[in-house]
């Protein structure tokens, strides 16, 4: 199925309406994953015509979506990742945790942005950040669409390195998330130190069910940031 390239409509909007001259695309991988980080990228890209193919990173073939990563990379005007630990997840609950990755992402970057192309309808960057939200707007913004595919080849080669550690979870193959083999290693050998300990998958795990941890709630998040 063909799919719409995107374009900079949303970027053009934010610096006719806002006078932004900085532009950051946001995109996060892993928000669902059993083990490793979640993974920020934030991509700066100016309004230059992108690399052909680029689209959201679910929608690239692997031995493309790699291949288009190395371009992007000298191809944007800027970008930088942010991670934040499964440790960080159980103990800030995920919107915290993205908001810490992201902060890190931004930070890192050379120059900082007047305006960020949040993917997704939920703001969890909030201020002091002038943010817009957009549903799939890895598919439509071009500055999303190439943090997206940095951020998933990125992280992909981190969970790779973490499974030559971990041979029987496959995270090289499966990046942390509950395939056939992660599911068979985990009631075998248990949570390695990457696993997120705070998920319900422990709920299934009779042996590892004590290694649970407590989420924070809402109120517990309160002044984290």
């Amino acid at each position: 199925m063909p799919y719409e390239p995107p374009t900079h409509r949303v970027e053009r909007s934010l610096r006719a309406t806002t006078g932004a001259k900085v532009v950051a695309g946001v995109d996060e991988v892993g928000r669902g994953a059993w083990a490793g980080p979640v993974t920020v990228c934030a991509a700066v890209t100016g309004l230059r015509r992108p690399p052909e193919g680029l689209t959201d990173s679910k929608l690239v073939a692997p031995g493309r979506r790699t291949a288009l990563a190395e371009e992007l990379v000298e191809w944007v005007t800027a970008h930088a990742l942010g991670h934040a630990s499964a440790r960080e997840i159980d103990e800030l609950g995920m919107t915290a945790a993205l908001r810490l990755a992201a902060v890190r992402a931004l930070e890192a970057l050379p120059v900082r942005p007047d305006a960020v192309i949040l993917d997704g309808k939920h703001d969890y960057l909030g201020a002091p950040w002038r943010v817009r939200t957009v549903i799939k707007g890895d598919q439509s913004c071009v500055a999303v669409a190439a943090a997206s595919v940095i951020a998933k080849v990125r992280r992909d080669a981190l969970m790779a390195r973490l499974g030559a550690e971990h041979a029987a979870f496959g995270f090289e193959r499966n990046a942390g998330y509950p395939s056939p083999a992660h599911r068979a290693a985990l009631a075998e050998r248990g949570p390695t130190p990457h696993h997120r300990l705070s998920w319900s998958y422990l709920d299934a795990l009779p042996r590892w069910r004590h290694m649970k941890r407590t989420r924070p709630g809402p109120t517990e998040q309160i002044g984290l940031f």
